[in-house]
């Protein structure tokens, strides 16, 4: 069958004009051994990595569809681990931008991550209340955690213990013992919701931030590090039978084994709103907080030391007024002798800083000489950094950078392009930029005000903008003034349309007017020289706001849509009525019309586009185009194609012509509030809710409807077949504890690989068996038959072809795929399983999926009489083979160390001894002999 009609793919190209989406945190990473210089933040679904010291975007992780909400650096500072709004993590390789971790276990947005020390496991909250603990390694997840009753805020590993505390919205901080994967303590002394806590003074200490301005203060007392009163020889461990015997004696509860919290007193802050971000430095000393508002509180932990110092200065303070008081006969009764220590003693405001808006996140980084450097996530799209000198007596900071050029701080509510498809045009509430399609720099910001709509002046050297005010201004761009400000309605300019014959312009606006607008050259009162200017010539009254304003190409016609729902068309030589298309229940807010003048297409915020013939004003067809109000609609340049944009994320591209749905623009996470087309059709920019401006470039690539509609179910039916209830693990309790994996797309595709290569397996076993049969009967060698799927793979045996198909399932994806497989399929996978650890292959893996098989099925292999020897023989061949693996290891261990030691000895240097803090020391050391030589001369 032929293509009656050729339509061409567009495909997203880039994303620019976001600096860090608000949904999700900033981080400092290294790159390229520096610290403090680099930021990484969200940028919708992808992650921007930018210098601050330059101001410029440095590396790309790209996402795939779902928006980035956390970021979490690894310990290493090479690698960047990333939660995305669907569940899903993926850990990047920071200096090459590369991906081949991806975890799926979470069936809601991440909502925290965080590595332990070594870097080896990281832990995931969500929104859906579960924890899960991953094994970066093995890239593979350990275990899934369930006790809360709402989204996870925080959650972290402790250093010295196999511990992990968690945070949630259902006002709960959990303790949970990851050896036996169990909670063994709640906190339960919050009102509300506790956002974030961190830990303090070598983990001996809590500080927990809920939805007040008080921060609590826990003590933390381990009771395997201490020992009981009377009781000097018995250390306090879970081990402990004679500890155990002296807490039953007390009726301690169970969980008080391991430790005991007991809050202290609160801090409090400035703020009366929730708690935002509350985070501490490596060394616990440094903690900073802030709400909802503007203003970042860092506080100073005092160590004993400095702590004993205050009291004293307290004491002497006190004993001298004391003194005071008895010389002058006074009172000194309510003059205490002691001064108590107090937390205020011991926890100190350092410094309030201020940002130029409301922070979303925070990151900071202690340096050596006491300096911390600070960077701030806004949320009008803007990364602040700050430098703060901590050691000073009045600590004082400074806002060393700001990254704002890149990005509106408000929402685009206006698009446009230039003639010659170069220039791109966004304005916002408080800045109109020009940027440069290509390389999708900014080149040129200005100041205007709430700008509604803008077009570029033929030539392209000027811009009009049309305002929230009722103003029209005019910008020059080679100068980058604003060359004049008309006072052209009394209220919002919704739209402006430049004339067919380029020689002016025509606005509308919610004072009911539409009014006629002439380009002229006027004297410029500050210089010489002409500059361009607007002169009224004609005002059409109307009985409605207008919303929308468009010319018909031929010059001939003007259509405007008002506010009762329907569009005027006027004739534009005599402004006499010509039509009127009513038919849409909500007011129209975009329209356009198409090159040759014959169809207009109109969209509403009823969610419908309505495609009306110009010559009689006839409805040619009505199209439900989007699940909410359509916000922009342009048609491409000569043709009757059109795109429209709506308030559901989405841009379609449809045909006037046969009113169909030729295809969908997905990308966007926020309302789309406008699009703009370029003159010769090849690129399309649209902007969102979500800060980012969007570009899609025509490709040569046909759209052939059939196959995007079959495309377009498949995803549908693969999206469903994933949402299916999970599959139930016989002999798993219902307890606080579950298998970490998720049941996706990717693991039913690699559980049907793996079930086509068990039955590719059985039919060439088949086959071997009937031509061996055939061989003996014939009396001599027949050519064996050949399989073309294992000639494809060089001609390895069926029993290999099982082999690789697991070897290329991810390692995160193969519990799910093994659990998604029927257990008729078993007996086959554990008879190879039992041949391939004889040959010794891939021995690890093997031992991986056998056991998870033996754990899942249990019951039925245990009374399956026929796999009594197969059985039988892996248990021999098992312990025989890791037994050699651990000897291996440990042979290769010793090898290594032994290898370091002479090294060492060698070479009288400590191996992979870490040089950084050795030459921080001595750069502070010469800059101290610098100066002590400034002073002597």
């Amino acid at each position: 069958m032929g293509l009656t009609k050729q339509y061409l793919r567009y495909k997203a190209s880039a994303v620019f004009g976001v600096i860090a989406s608000h949904k999700a945190n900033i981080t400092l990473v290294q790159l390229r051994g520096e610290r403090g210089r680099y930021v990484a933040v969200a940028a919708c679904e992808h992650v921007f990595i930018w210098d601050i010291r330059k101001g410029e975007k440095i590396w790309i992780l790209k996402g795939m569809k779902h928006e980035v909400t956390y970021l979490c650096c690894a310990p290493d500072g090479l690698h960047l681990a990333v939660g995305y709004e669907d569940g899903s993590i993926r850990i990047f390789n920071v200096m090459t931008g590369e991906s081949h971790v991806t975890f799926n276990g979470h069936k809601a947005a991440v909502t925290t991550l965080s590595y332990d020390s070594l870097g080896a496991r990281l832990v995931s909250g969500s929104k859906d209340t579960e924890i899960i603990v991953w094994d970066v390694i093995n890239e593979s997840g350990l275990y899934r955690l369930k006790g809360h009753k709402d989204a996870v805020t925080h959650a972290t590993f402790l250093k010295g213990r196999n511990f992990l505390v968690s945070s949630s919205k259902d006002t709960l901080v959990k303790w949970w013992d990851l050896e036996t994967q169990h909670c063994f303590k709640t906190m339960v002394g919050h009102r509300s919701e506790v956002w974030n806590f961190v830990l303090l003074s070598d983990e001996k200490r809590m500080m927990t931030g809920s939805s007040d301005s008080e921060l609590r203060v826990w003590d933390i007392q381990y009771l395997d590090e201490a020992n009981e009163p009377g009781e000097p020889g018995v250390k306090k461990t879970k081990h402990s039978s004679e500890y155990t015997e002296f807490m039953e004696e007390l009726n301690e509860e169970p969980e008080e084994h391991l430790l005991t919290c007991e809050k202290v007193g609160s801090i409090f802050r400035e703020g009366r709103d929730r708690v935002v971000s509350l985070a501490s430095d490596l060394s616990q000393r440094i903690v900073v907080c802030h709400g909802t508002s503007d203003v970042l509180e860092v506080f100073k932990v005092l160590s004993d030391e400095e702590v004993k110092k205050k009291i004293e200065k307290k004491q002497r303070k006190t004993k001298k007024k004391a003194k005071k008081r008895a010389e002058s006969g006074e009172d000194v009764t309510d003059l205490e002798s002691t001064v108590e220590q107090t937390l205020k003693d011991e926890i100190e405001v350092l410094i309030k800083i201020k940002a130029s808006a409301k922070i979303r996140s925070v990151s900071f980084l202690s340096l050596p000489n006491g300096e911390v450097k600070i960077v701030a996530l806004l949320q009008n799209n803007t990364v602040e950094a700050f430098n703060l000198n901590s050691t000073g007596i009045t600590p004082e900071y400074t806002n060393f950078a700001r990254i704002t050029i890149a990005g509106h701080r408000t929402d685009t509510r206006t698009l446009a392009f230039s003639s010659d498809n170069i220039a791109v045009l966004s304005a916002s509430a408080e800045t109109v930029k020009v940027w440069n399609r290509s390389s999708l720099q900014c080149i040129r910001t200005m100041a205007c005000q709430y700008s509604l709509c803008s077009l570029f002046v033929p030539g392209d050297r000027q811009i009009i903008l049309g305002t929230k005010s009722g103003k029209l201004q005019l910008f020059d761009l080679a100068s980058g003034l604003m060359l004049e400000t008309l006072d052209g309605h009394e209220g919002a300019v919704w739209s402006i349309s430049l004339a067919p014959d380029q020689r002016g312009i025509v606005s509308g606006s919610a004072d009911k007017t539409v009014k006629f607008w002439e380009f002229e050259l006027v004297k410029d009162e500050n210089s010489s020289q002409t500059r361009l200017s607007l002169n009224h010539t004609r005002t059409l009254q109307l009985d409605e706001d207008v919303l929308a304003v468009c010319h018909s190409p031929n010059g001939r016609l003007l259509a405007v849509s008002l506010l009762d729902s329907t569009v005027k068309v006027f004739y534009t030589d005599t402004l006499k009525f010509f039509l009127s298309l009513y038919g849409h229940k909500l007011p129209v807010l975009c329209m356009d019309i198409s090159h040759d003048s014959s169809l207009i297409a109109t969209g509403s915020a009823d969610r419908n586009v309505k495609i009306w013939g110009l010559e009689f004003g006839d409805c040619h067809r009505s199209l439900f185009a989007h699940e909410d109000s359509v916000m922009s609609l342009k048609f491409v340049a000569k043709t009757h194609l059109f795109f429209t944009a709506g308030k559901d994320n989405k841009i379609k591209q449809w045909d006037a012509d046969k009113f169909v749905h030729i295809q969908t623009l997905e990308g966007h996470h926020g309302e789309v509030w406008c699009l703009a087309i370029s003159p010769n059709g090849d690129h399309i920019v649209s902007s969102s809710h979500d800060k980012s401006l969007r570009l899609w470039d025509r490709t040569r690539e046909p759209i052939i409807l059939e196959e995007e509609r079959e495309m377009q179910r498949e995803a549908e039916f693969e999206e469903s077949m994933a949402k299916e209830s999970e599959p139930v693990v016989p002999g798993e309790r219902a307890g606080e504890a579950g298998l970490a994996g998720k049941k996706t797309i990717e693991t039913v595709k690699a559980a049907e690989r793996i079930m086509e290569a068990i039955e590719l397996y059985r039919e060439e076993t088949k086959k071997l068996e009937e031509h061996r049969r055939a061989c003996a009967a014939a009396g001599k060698e027949l050519p064996a038959p050949t399989n073309p799927i294992l000639a494809a793979h060089g001609n390895i045996s069926p029993s290999r072809y099982v082999l690789d198909v697991i070897r290329k399932v991810k390692s995160s994806e193969l519990e799910e795929s093994l659990l998604v497989l029927p257990f008729s399929y078993s007996p086959d996978l554990l008879t190879l399983f039992n041949e391939y650890i004889q040959l010794s292959l891939e021995v690890e893996l093997i031992c991986r999926c056998l056991f998870f098989l033996l754990r899942i099925h249990f019951g039925q292999i245990t009374s399956n009489q026929m796999l009594l020897t197969v059985i039988d023989s892996l248990r021999k061949n098992t312990i025989g083979k890791i037994n050699e693996m651990k000897d291996l290891i440990g042979f290769n261990m010793a090898g290594l160390q032994f290898l370091q030691r002479e090294m060492e000895a060698k070479e009288d240097v400590t191996f992979f001894a870490d040089a950084t803090e050795r030459f921080i020391e001595k750069k502070r050391k010469r800059k101290i002999k610098e100066r002590a030589v400034l002073a002597i001369v």
